[in-house]
């Protein structure tokens, strides 16, 4: 993230003000809720993890237990279960 200097984008007016409030620290100015992407979509992780985890619990309902699930997927015997044994929405 680059940082910018508030005297540089913001009116004087907008400054003092919050300058009454913090001054000469960091300030993260979150986007708007609306304007929020959730987490994973821009780099299509979500959708891989949302196939992966469908692709598990197949296996799972196919006979596969969770010991070879983990070791198949490189992950812990729990995060399996959790996986394995949600129930999907």
């Amino acid at each position: 993230m680059k940082y910018v200097s508030a005297s540089e984008i913001l009116p004087e007016r907008l400054l003092r003000e919050i300058q009454n409030y913090i001054q000469g620290k960091s300030l993260y100015i979150p986007a708007p809720k609306e304007g929020r992407r959730k987490w994973g979509q821009d780099s299509g992780q979500r959708e891989f993890l949302l196939k992966r985890n469908a692709e598990m619990r197949k296996l799972f309902r196919q006979g596969m237990n969770v010991d070879d699930l983990a070791s198949f997927y490189c992950l812990s015997h729990d995060s399996i279960k959790k996986i394995v044994y949600k129930t999907e929405a």
